[in-house]
């Protein structure tokens, strides 16, 4: 028998086209997800190694005013090193009178760092719930498809294994899309992990290197 798609989705059960629909539909969430986090990485990776560029010869002179200011600038708006760094160095000046203020900012600093993780991961459980419920929604639509076809072959009264073959062939294309789905959102969850990764680890030598030159403010002689 020849893979008609067309064909084979005229003679699928309603429950059966449910089932394909919402697969496909969290295939296409699936892609929409990727593509956005995708640009999301990109723009943070480049807006942040800018960032650092420029921000190193302040840090360097211990210019911490001026480099809350450039921190604080439309083009790094959105740069995850630079929102970083701001923060941090509110934190320190907002205890400025406190004997421990290095121990308020790194324990503000790793607030945020949980916090931008968590920005920058959203959508990913989607990613996570589609790989892992994929397969069991493919399988759902084939079962009710075999029922379907077995239903048809008791009411025409009998049939051979050519009667059922047709039926269980066109059932089984549902766990094939749901395998598919899951498969793909899988590779694409571990690939995005693995990007998230880097920034956070990115994220936390930056944290570690602010709260070194802060401490190196605090030691200067006035």
């Amino acid at each position: 028998m020849n893979l008609d798609l067309l064909h084979i989705w005229g003679t699928m059960s309603i429950l059966s086209k449910i089932v394909s629909i919402s697969l496909v539909g969290m295939g296409v969430g699936s892609l929409s997800v990727t593509i956005e986090r995708l640009i999301v990485l990109r723009r943070a990776f480049s807006s942040s190694a800018l960032f650092a560029a420029k921000s190193r010869p302040l840090l360097d002179e211990l210019d911490l005013d001026t480099l809350a200011e450039l921190a604080k600038s439309k083009p790094f708006a959105k740069a995850p090193l630079a929102r970083l760094t701001g923060l941090g160095l509110a934190a320190y000046k907002r205890h400025a009178d406190a004997e421990d203020r290095l121990e308020f900012a790194r324990r503000d600093l790793e607030r945020r760092l949980d916090d931008i993780a968590a920005e920058a991961r959203r959508g990913m459980s989607f990613l996570a719930s589609v790989g892992s419920t994929a397969p069991f929604i493919g399988l759902f639509g084939t079962v009710i498809g075999i029922i379907v076809a077995f239903q048809g072959i008791a009411a025409a009264g009998g049939g051979g294994i050519e009667a059922v073959s047709g039926g269980i062939s066109e059932a089984l294309i549902v766990t094939a899309i749901g395998l598919a789905v899951a498969i793909i959102s899988v590779l694409i969850f571990n690939f995005l992990s693995t990007r998230f990764d880097k920034l956070d680890t990115a994220m936390q030598h930056a944290a570690g290197e602010l709260l070194d030159h802060l401490e190196a403010h605090d030691g200067r002689p006035a």
